[in-house]
């Protein structure tokens, strides 16, 4: 991982040896367990460094970070961008959120291996999830990285922002469109868009968008919707 070292650098975020030894960890565990699910189809080490390592921790570099004491990732898959930022910011108390568990078994498999902790693991449909006492409007931060469309993801996302926290949803290359068409969810659920940065992937890897939707007041107690019904009808 001597190349994600070198690109952090040049944001000027310095990796210790034990996070540089947990990224290749990671990188070894996510190849291996590949095999035998799909984890992901990217699989040349520097493809995973740059597109899934390097793409999880692009929020650092745009928003502060450093403040955030709870990150919830929602349907996190192999793991992005929830495993990346906690091994940067190991501090972090971190909650991932998915539905299928054998994702969740290889997170539980990684989070061990790699001596995380104050990491939560939570087999759950986002929707049933934000309804849980103690859970909904908790979180400092939400994250989701290819789920779904803006208008669903903030149905999904914006029940477990706490008030005056952020909802990041990490996109493909443009997120015009989908911001447009999320206007009215995000009014409807306490959001307002605060920044939406355009960014280039290093060594020609592809454009990114990141959406940053703060929470400024509360989700009304019927959101999130039943499961699949953001989906079937966005607002």
């Amino acid at each position: 991982m001597d190349g994600l070292e070198k690109l952090l650098s040049e944001k000027n975020i310095q990796l210790s040896e034990l996070q540089i030894d947990q990224f290749q960890l990671y990188y070894e565990m996510l190849i291996e367990w590949n095999k035998k699910m799909n984890l992901t189809a990217i699989t040349d080490p520097n493809e995973v460094m740059i597109k899934h390592f390097f793409d999880s921790l692009t929020p650092c570099f745009y928003f502060s970070i450093q403040e955030v004491q709870t990150l919830c990732d929602v349907g996190s898959g192999a793991g992005f961008p929830g495993i990346p930022m906690k091994i940067l910011f190991p501090r972090l108390k971190l909650t991932i959120v998915d539905s299928l568990q054998k994702r969740l078994t290889f997170l539980q498999a990684v989070v061990d291996k790699l001596g995380l902790d104050h990491v939560t693991l939570c087999h759950d449909r986002a929707e049933d999830f934000a309804r849980k006492p103690g859970i909904r409007e908790s979180f400092d931060l939400v994250t989701a990285r290819a789920v779904a469309k803006l208008s669903v993801l903030s149905e999904y996302c914006l029940p477990l922002v706490c008030l005056g926290g952020s909802f990041i949803a990490l996109k493909g290359s443009s997120a015009e469109d989908e911001v447009q068409q999320a206007e009215n969810a995000m009014k409807q659920l306490g959001g307002k868009l605060i920044r939406v940065v355009t960014l280039d992937l290093p060594e020609n890897n592809g454009k990114r968008s990141l959406v940053r939707i703060d929470k400024i007041s509360p989700t009304a107690k019927k959101y999130p919707r039943k499961p699949g019904i953001p989906m079937k009808s966005p607002l």
